[in-house]
């Protein structure tokens, strides 16, 4: 059992999906579930806002015994529909890099940065496998990807998609997935797909039922952590 969880969301609407399984104790800041401690940290949104509350969080509390990252997310695969809860099992900053005429080179393409240096495996930062096998009948494992801009035009989204080949992108992920990795943090993630990848049409977006299934799960994952 994981005796302490932190819950990192970007934004408050996201940490609300935080349900009380069962029978818990409230306190500040979160929770306990029979034995297990439950923080919640509103980290804002995006990979700045993310690396200091998260980098601050952890001075101040030390590291949990397991973080978990939660939110909505955007998708590429037309296999996932709208509500479905997904969980990244690897990430990348995917528009980390340098612009070379019409051509976008990543930081490893460029030369900037070695493709496997720590925590990379040719270039993405992969969740440990503990977590995906106790998880995965949850939800679904995928690719994801992190921008510092929302994709919102088939320009963008087919050059990210011809380059990473990602199932869903965020835009705090991979800062999550960087942060955990380099703190030795054991780490885990749930999105739910809010809309698809696409020219930004709000209309064609459902946030209210993603996270409401994102509540169920996470209300799966904490009683699963707990057992």
């Amino acid at each position: 059992m994981i005796k302490n969880v932190l819950i990192v969301a970007a934004t408050s609407a996201e940490s609300e999906v935080v349900g009380l399984p069962g029978e818990v104790v409230q306190k500040t800041g979160g929770f306990s579930l029979g034995d297990m401690d439950v923080s919640i940290l509103v980290a804002g949104v995006g990979s700045y806002s993310t690396s200091w509350e998260m980098q601050k969080w952890i001075a101040q509390n030390g590291k949990p015994g397991l973080a978990l990252n939660i939110g909505i997310a955007g998708s590429y695969n037309q296999s996932l529909v709208i509500g479905d809860v997904v969980m990244p099992v690897t990430d990348c900053f995917a528009d980390a890099g340098i612009e070379d005429g019409s051509r976008f080179l990543s930081i490893y393409e460029a030369g900037l940065a070695g493709p496997d240096a720590f925590p990379f495996r040719n270039g993405r930062i992969h969740a440990g496998q503990h977590f995906v096998e106790l998880l995965k009948d949850i939800a679904r494992p995928v690719n994801a990807i992190t921008v510092n801009t929302a994709t919102g035009s088939d320009s963008t989204r087919d050059k990210l998609f011809r380059k990473y080949k990602p199932d869903i992108e965020t835009m705090e992920g991979a800062t999550f997935f960087y942060i955990c990795s380099r703190e030795g943090i054991p780490f885990t993630a749930l999105r739910a797909v809010s809309n698809m990848v696409e020219p930004r049409d709000k209309r064609n977006w459902d946030i209210k039922l993603a996270l409401t299934n994102l509540a169920k799960k996470l209300e799966q994952v904490l009683l699963i952590l707990n057992s």
